[in-house]
């Protein structure tokens, strides 16, 4: 693999220097997968501009993080997941439900089990959910628009999940505490 350089508010090429500056403002630091975003304004804008337009979501705070959990957790990426995990909890999600997420478990809360449920199928499916699928999702209190809020929350992890695994960065010490381990496939 090519070494990916982690970039930061000094070094950062001038076309993403700003934004980088704005997430280091926003986070109080920058976190390494930024650094790796950095390289591409496309990649930066684009993360950006998605992460945003999630956060609007119809989805709470903790909801938002059932759904970017769950697929960073369904594409074994070790950077998101210990991100998430240290963000999920100041989100209100419980540790019961946190850990249910990482170990792959169903979630003690029915609602936050649904909607993980869902964003797995998401992403196993690769968006070619069944009807019943999606109607389970429905039954559980979702609505339509919440089914875009997670393809929409999918989309922001596929591009951090996707990166992360092939830039390798090392996940930053603020996130260290909820380092994580995909379990072992079998045939792999």
């Amino acid at each position: 693999m090519p070494n990916f350089e982690i970039y930061n508010a000094n070094s950062a090429p001038e076309k993403t220097r700003g934004l980088v500056q704005q997430v280091e403002k926003n986070y109080g630091f920058l976190p390494n997968l930024f650094g790796v975003f950095a390289a591409s304004e496309a990649a930066a804008s684009g993360y950006a501009q998605i992460s945003a337009a999630f956060g609007k979501a119809d989805l709470t705070e903790a909801e938002q993080q059932v759904v970017v959990l769950t697929a960073s957790r369904e594409n074994d990426c070790r950077y998101c997941v210990a991100a998430h995990s240290t963000i999920a909890g100041g989100a209100g999600l419980s540790d019961e439900d946190l850990n249910a997420i990482r170990d792959g478990e169903t979630l003690p809360d029915a609602r936050l089990n649904a909607l993980s449920e869902f964003t797995r199928d998401v992403v196993r499916e690769r968006g070619w959910v069944r009807e019943d699928t999606v109607q389970k999702f429905l039954d559980a209190g979702f609505t339509t628009s919440n089914v875009l809020d997670v393809i929409t929350g999918v989309t922001m992890k596929t591009l951090s999940n996707y990166t992360s695994h092939i830039a390798g960065q090392p996940v930053d010490q603020v996130f260290s505490a909820k380092k994580w381990e995909p379990a072992a496939k079998a045939g792999v």
